[in-house]
């Protein structure tokens, strides 16, 4: 534990003009204000920057203990009488060890331990009327390995004199009922649009001029965390900014090592280590398995990845909230909140920021735990795909979409992490056949054929999944008008046939017809849909189902016979499982729209084009949402005018695009923005 004073020179304090401020005014009234965050933050810098700047305008002072550099005699108390001065410590024998650490005097306490607690209150009383002469502030710095010692003595320190004002700075607060806290959060790296945040600011001042796209990358992978931000800048003296931006966005630690003030700041890995030395054996096991979670989770998540034999379920969501406490997971959403369209309640969500993260898992794989803790991840994630999947076939896909959306980053590493044996490959693959209206309704068709080939390689048993698997990637394929489409389609016809598995005939004679329809041939689409309208699905949870088809098969008459069109159309809503499955609505609705448009009734059409628009918004393809919007111009057009559209953009189905200079081709496939 350290009494000198801190006469470094003060380092630059960049992005906390709001914390800045906060504290600033609470120095004016509150009696002890405590700075939280995660390590590395900045907590110490923005204390001191603060204080100098506050004992400077009114003349005063500043009393600092360090708490985390190693104990002292008597603890913080004796510390701080220590930073006062010698005068503060006469009379009593420093050098001769205490009996123990200062706490409240009374029972228990050894020979002559009563006498130097009184004797040091006496002090304390002294020290206070000397911080009221002097207008001192006292400042208890890295609280965290003397967290009870310093509340014990704040609350002695107010006894003696209770308009004392007093500063902290720990990774959790004090506890103390007039407590006011600043969380301090790692540093913005982008402040919108182009704009660069503070992190990169930060970096840029050790850097010099460079690539700003280059800084925000580097930015982006440290998270904004001000320390690893100065560790990763002094990698610079031996490699370039390209090859440090390359660097950290791999995947790996970012154990950079560099001096600094502080043992514990030398390095990322040494100041995650000093905090996990304070965690329980409970809360370290917890740590270290939320490590191959690469995203945020919820705490049925967390209890699924850390519950075992030896952590039972019940103690890990009070482990979550312990290092929650700590500063070392992040809270991203508060429980309590709601979906903003559905209106259902949702769970609080959390996150291992990635130099926890990196610290964790380097503690599972040097217990031997890895293996088992990915095994029982991407099991969870089968799991909640499997929810999704149910839940898209159910009253609201709102809720499929919203709960991928949600999981979107785990489910990217169980689909990505390579599998650890045959049975996990079958989890991964079984976790990307239940994501199929993600793939195949939402949007993401070419991302879904990625890890559908590249799972059915990992995965070659002819088993009714892989036939299932096999189906999905032909159909993928055939929304794209991809020339792999037949050949997968053949191969999934020959699996279902082998399992007997009449639904799986179904789908790929509906997948025939979606290939035929996105070619033009409507009479070869016309005939494949209608047989997979036909059928009576014994699976209803999977695939687009007998309506889907029947939906289609409405478009593919459209233009032909719009009584057979109108027909199919009314009968796939029918057929409809619930009356919130948008995505057949939407398809039913344009359906409708392009039939009453083909056959000169475009108000109809339009009125049909804008519910249709409506609920392919609430699925969230963003091109299908296009070619509907495509379509409602060309009707809006010919209304206003009175005739035809002079171009064939209202005309062209939704899986096109027309116009002058654009050759029609699908473009069914978006990409996540990430990518």
């Amino acid at each position: 534990m350290t009494t000198w004073a801190d006469r470094r020179p003060l380092p630059g304090v960049v992005g906390r003009t709001v914390e800045h401020e906060q504290l600033s005014g609470l120095l004016d009234h509150a009696r002890l204000v405590t700075l939280t965050g995660a390590a590395g933050v900045g907590k110490s810098v923005l204390a001191r920057a603060v204080l100098e700047e506050h004992t400077a305008r009114y003349d005063g002072a500043v009393l600092r203990v360090g708490c985390w550099d190693g104990p002292a005699r008597g603890g913080p108390a004796e510390a701080l009488l220590r930073a006062a001065g010698p005068s503060y410590v006469a009379g009593k024998d420093t050098t001769r060890p205490p009996a123990g650490p200062l706490a409240h005097p009374g029972a228990g306490a050894p020979p002559g331990g009563a006498h130097r607690s009184d004797a040091t209150t006496d002090h304390l009383a002294a020290l206070t009327a000397h911080c009221r002469q002097r207008r001192a502030i006292v400042l208890l710095d890295d609280c965290d390995p003397q967290l009870d010692a310093c509340a014990r003595l704040v609350r002695r320190l107010w006894r003696a004199d209770p308009a004392l004002r007093i500063v902290a700075t720990a990774r959790r607060p004090l506890g103390l009922a007039e407590e006011r806290v600043v969380e301090i959060a790692p540093l913005p790296v982008t402040l919108g649009e182009g704009i660069a945040g503070p992190a990169v600011e930060l970096l840029a001042a050790r850097t010099g001029t460079a690539a700003p796209e280059l800084l925000v990358a580097v930015c982006q992978a440290l998270e904004g965390s001000p320390l690893a931000i100065a560790l990763a800048a002094q990698q610079l003296d031996r490699m370039s900014l390209p090859q440090l931006a390359a660097q950290v966005g791999t995947d790996g630690p970012l154990f950079y090592a560099g001096p600094a003030a502080t043992v514990r700041h030398t390095s990322l890995y040494a100041a995650q280590a000093a905090g996990y030395a304070l965690c329980s054996p409970v809360d370290r096991q917890v740590w270290a398995r939320l490590s191959v979670l690469p995203g945020d989770f919820d705490p049925w998540l967390a209890g699924c990845v850390c519950a075992s034999s030896d952590v039972p379920a019940a103690a890990v969501e009070g482990a979550l909230e312990r290092l929650r406490t700590a500063s070392v997971v992040e809270c991203v959403r508060d429980a309590g909140g709601v979906h903003e369209d559905t209106g259902a309640a949702l769970p609080p969500r959390f996150r291992l920021p990635r130099a926890a993260r990196d610290f964790g898992r380097t503690q599972l794989r040097e217990v031997g735990e890895e293996a088992g803790a990915l095994r029982r991840f991407r099991q969870a994630c089968a799991a909640l795909a499997a929810e999704a999947q149910i839940a898209w076939q159910g009253p609201d896909q709102q809720l499929a979409v919203g709960l991928v959306e949600d999981e979107q980053a785990n489910f990217d590493a169980a689909l990505t992490r390579p599998p650890q044996d045959a049975e996990d490959a079958l989890g991964a693959l079984e976790i990307a056949v239940s994501l199929w209206f993600h793939w195949a309704a939402c949007g993401f068709r070419r991302e879904g054929r990625a890890h559908l080939d590249r799972l059915l390689l990992l995965s070659p048993d002819d088993t009714a999944l892989r036939a299932r698997a096999l189906w999905l990637s032909g159909y993928l394929a055939a929304q794209e008008d991809s020339p792999a489409a037949g050949a997968l389609l053949d191969q999934a016809w020959t699996a279902a046939v082998m399992h007997a598995d009449s639904d799986g005939l179904a789908r790929i004679a509906h997948a025939h017809g979606v290939l035929a329809l996105y070619r033009g041939d409507l009479a070869a689409a016309g005939a494949c849909l209608e047989e997979a309208s036909r059928h009576r699905s014994r699976d209803p949870w999977f695939g687009p189902g007998p309506a889907h088809s029947g939906a289609l098969l409405a478009i593919a008459l459209s233009s032909l016979d719009a009584r057979r069109a109108r027909t199919a159309a009314h009968r796939a809503w029918e057929a409809r499982h619930s009356d919130g499955d948008f995505w057949l609505y939407s398809t039913v609705l344009y359906a409708l729209a392009m039939t009453e448009r083909a056959h000169g009734e475009p108000a109809a059409a339009l009125r049909a084009c804008r519910k249709a628009l409506a609920a392919k918004k609430l699925v969230g393809d963003p091109l299908s949402i296009a070619g509907a919007r495509t379509l409602l111009a060309g009707l809006r057009h010919q209304l206003r005018d009175g005739a035809s559209p002079p171009d064939r953009d209202g005309q062209e189905p939704w899986w096109q695009r027309g116009g002058s200079g654009v050759r029609s081709r699908p473009f069914f496939s978006r990409l996540r923005a990430r990518s």
